[in-house]
This record gives structure tokens, C-alpha cells and sequence, in this order.
């Protein structure tokens, strides 16, 4: 996320390095670099100019205190500047009315039906009934492909095979929702390839016979600046209340996010960050702006355990680990509470001062692929007990899993290291919680 922004903000941070003091001359260099960067990054010239203006204007009025190097001072205020620029403060979604209603909108493939059923998951866990409704009444797949999410995440979904009104249709929804006692009716509404008038009219009438809470404007963060066009087309016609970013797990060079609070005024409320149900962060420019400054963002790290790992099972785990039982079944249990968090290289992103150390390295995310399958391959004898995998048992995993026996007995050392080391952790702690 944001990969290259980043890469180039902090290489013309780094012209400060050594300077002990702030002057006309240094900073001009670096800001002309800092912004060089947030043009190439497909940040519209004008947002760019003044970002880095007010920057400009915020150091060359600083006093610079003694245990504070110039470096770490535009460093800081650049991160306060961008921060604001994508709106400063997280906002929170609107849910008014009984049942709230949620309107979404934008272009076909931006992953509004997608982000619907993420949005769904988002508000089961903080214990609303929310109601998915399809509303695609012409991409032949929409509605079996909502049908298919509200079961993958446990939420009711309301379709309707031979209406071609989407009017109707949400109107029959929204007499459902008040007969289930639904919170929340999530919207999920007809995209084009291009933005038309049909699309448009059909839209505005949803808009003003429902009255939603919130009308949410989803755009793909991978087609950079024509995002912030399309978003501005369609606040024109909509005035929706806020924007979705998804696909910020891609290749995304990081100008939707940073122009597009600028350009339409409209709070961006949520980023998709990868394809599983999980993968939805709300947006904190505060953080945002950290992580493109290669500062780290432990608390959006915390939320993203909190919310992947089952209590229950990480106190089993737990427990084993402080009776030094943990076994490959424990092990297990940790990898696929891990892979839900996202990916493995956003994760790295989100740990302060890492960062910089992975920029130009290649991060398997399929890493965890064949361990999981040499475990599988193990009988549950195995799993509790490694220590009577002989080289015969060792053959089989390794027939049965496709991998090699070298790989068998790497990762059977490695847990093995893994094990003496909590083993230690425990002595050590004498009973005590480490964890």
C-alpha cells in the first residue's frame, strides 16, 4: 500500500540528514522532491502544491529544539500535513432511522457488491442485524454473487429474481427489514463501465424515496487520479456522504486517497484492503499518513488481531503454550489466525521502523501454503507428538503434502527451536503470563 509514495517521501526526507539546522535552501530541496513525489503518485498538481506549500510554511516557522533534528521535525509535519489533507479525524458511518439505510454507488468493477458484503460483516460484529439488498438488477451474476457473501459472513440478503425494479425492490426490503427487526438495509446498487444518465436517474430515485443515512461512493484506489474524476462526477449528481477505497492491497500509487478528500469535500469512511470478508479497515488519515511516512500503525495492527483471532482458540493456545503442550495443532490454529489479518507484507508495513527494511524485497504471501500442507499431512498422532516422526513418517508427509523432505525436516527444526524457546519463556517467567 502506497509503496512507492513512500519510498520517494522519505528518500527526499532523508536530504535533511546531518543538516542541524532547517534553512530556505534545504527545505526548498526537499519539498520540491516531496512534491515531485506526490505528483508521480498520481496526487492531482494542485492538491500537491499546496500540501507541500503549507509544509513549506509549517518548518520555516518552527524553532528547532536541541534534541530534535531537522529530519525528524519536516518528518512530523509532513505526516500532520497529510494527515489533513485526507481529513484529519476518522468519521463514522451514519445510522439513522429504523432501520438505517446504506446506499451504495459506483462504477462496475470498483467491488461495491464485494465491499457490501464486507460492510455487512463489519456491522455483524458490532452486533447490528444488517440486511443486504440486491439492487443489480443487471449484471447477471450481482445477485448470486451477494447471495453467496451474506452466507460467508451470516447475514440476511433480500433478492428478488424476476423484478427488474430496483425501486420496488428495496421498497419490498425495506417492509422486510422492519418485519425482522433488521438494523441496518445495505443497498447494493447497479454499476456501468461508464457513468451515464440511466444509471444516474435510477440512483437519484433510490436516493430520494428511501432517504438513506448514508449514500457511500466506491472507488477503486487502483485507477488513481480518474478515481477522483469519477468521484467528482458523481458528487455532483448524488451528493453521497462518503467515499470506500478499495483495493488498497494492490499496486495502488496512493493519489485517490490523498486528493480525493481535497477535490469533493466528502469523508473517505473505509478502505478495502485484500479479498477476504475481513479485509475492511475504517480509514484514519492520522495513521494513513504514519504508514506512508514509514512510521508504523500499531493501533490499526491491534484492531486487526483483535477482530482475526478466536478468543477461545488463542486461550487454548495460550494455556498449551504455558504447560508446554504446544503442539502442530496449536500451530495450525495460528497460521489460519493469521492469514485472516491480511497480507503478510501490509502487515510488516504496519510495524514501526520495518518497513524501510522490506521496500525492495519480495514477500512470499503464499509462504505459509506448504507448511499447512505437511501438517495436514500428519496423522493427529504426529501433530501431538513431532517427536516420532522417524525419516519413514518423514518420507510420507512429504509424498503426501508435495513438498520435499528437506522441508519436512526444516520445519519440524524450526518448531522444535520455537518450542525450547517458550519452554524457556516459561521457566523464566516462573508461572507468570509473558503473553
Amino acid at each position: 500500500m502506497f509503496e512507492s509514495l513512500a519510498n520517494n517521501i522519505n528518500q527526499a526526507l532523508k536530504g535533511l540528514t546531518g543538516k542541524n539546522k532547517i534553512t530556505e535552501i534545504n527545505v526548498a530541496a526537499t519539498i520540491k522532491e516531496i512534491r515531485k513525489a506526490l505528483v508521480e503518485a498520481d496526487v492531482n498538481y494542485k492538491v500537491a502544491k499546496d500540501v507541500t506549500d503549507k509544509i513549506k510554511e509549517e518548518a520555516l516557522g518552527r524553532k528547532i529544539f536541541i534534541n530534535v533534528n531537522p529530519g525528524e521535525m519536516l518528518t512530523k509535519i509532513t505526516a500532520d500535513e497529510l494527515a489533513k489533507l485526507m481529513g484529519g479525524t476518522a468519521e463514522s458511518l451514519i445510522l439513522t432511522g429504523n432501520p438505517a439505510i446504506i446506499l451504495m454507488s459506483g462504477l462496475q468493477g470498483s467491488g461495491k457488491t464485494t465491499f457490501s458484503g464486507k460492510l455487512a460483516a463489519h456491522l455483524k460484529r458490532q452486533n447490528k442485524k444488517p440486511l443486504l439488498v440486491a439492487c443489480d438488477v443487471y449484471r447477471p451474476a450481482a445477485i448470486e454473487q451477494l447471495k453467496v457473501l451474506a452466507e460467508q459472513v451470516g447475514v440476511d440478503v433480500y433478492t428478488e429474481i424476476d423484478n427488474k425494479n430496483p425501486l420496488e425492490i428495496a421498497k419490498n426490503a425495506l417492509a422486510k427489514a422492519k418485519e425482522n427487526h433488521n438494523q441496518v438495509l445495505i443497498i447494493d446498487t447497479a454499476g456501468r463501465l461508464a457513468i451515464d444518465e440511466q444509471m444516474m436517474t435510477e440512483i437519484a430515485l433510490l436516493k430520494q424515496n428511501l432517504n438513506p443515512s448514508e449514500i457511500l461512493f466506491v472507488v477503486d484506489a487502483m485507477t488513481g487520479q480518474d478515481a477522483v474524476n469519477t468521484a467528482k462526477a458523481f458528487n455532483e449528481k448524488l451528493d453521497f456522504t462518503g467515499v470506500v477505497l478499495t483495493k488498497l492491497d494492490g499496486d495502488a500509487r496512493g493519489g485517490a486517497a490523498l486528493s480525493i478528500r481535497n477535490v469533493v469535500d466528502k469523508p473517505i469512511k473505509f478502505i478495502g484492503t485484500g479479498e477476504t470478508m475481513d479485509a475492511i479497515d475504517v480509514f484514519y488519515p492520522d495513521r494513513m499518513a504514519s504508514r506512508i511516512l514509514n512510521m508504523g500503525d500499531v493501533l490499526s495492527l491491534v484492531e486487526r488481531a483483535q477482530r482475526a483471532f478466536d478468543s477461545e482458540e488463542s486461550k487454548k493456545v495460550a494455556a498449551n503454550i504455558r504447560k508446554n503442550q504446544f503442539d502442530f495443532n496449536d500451530f495450525l490454529v495460528q497460521i489460519d489466525q493469521m492469514k485472516k489479518m491480511g497480507s503478510i507484507k501490509d502487515i510488516i508495513g504496519m510495524i514501526p521502523g520495518v518497513s524501510k527494511f522490506i521496500k525492495n524485497q519480495e514477500i512470499d504471501e503464499n509462504a505459509f501454503v506448504p507448511l499447512k500442507a505437511i501438517i495436514h499431512s500428519m496423522t493427529m498422532k504426529e501433530r501431538q507428538n513431532p517427536d516420532i516422526i522417524d525419516g519413514r513418517r518423514r518420507k510420507r508427509i512429504a509424498d503426501g503434502s508435495g513438498t520435499t523432505v528437506t522441508e519436512v525436516n526444516n520445519l519440524l527444526k524450526q518448531f522444535n527451536d520455537m518450542k525450547k524457546m517458550m519452554k524457556k519463556m516459561n521457566s523464566q517467567s516462573g508461572g507468570k503470563k509473558w503473553f
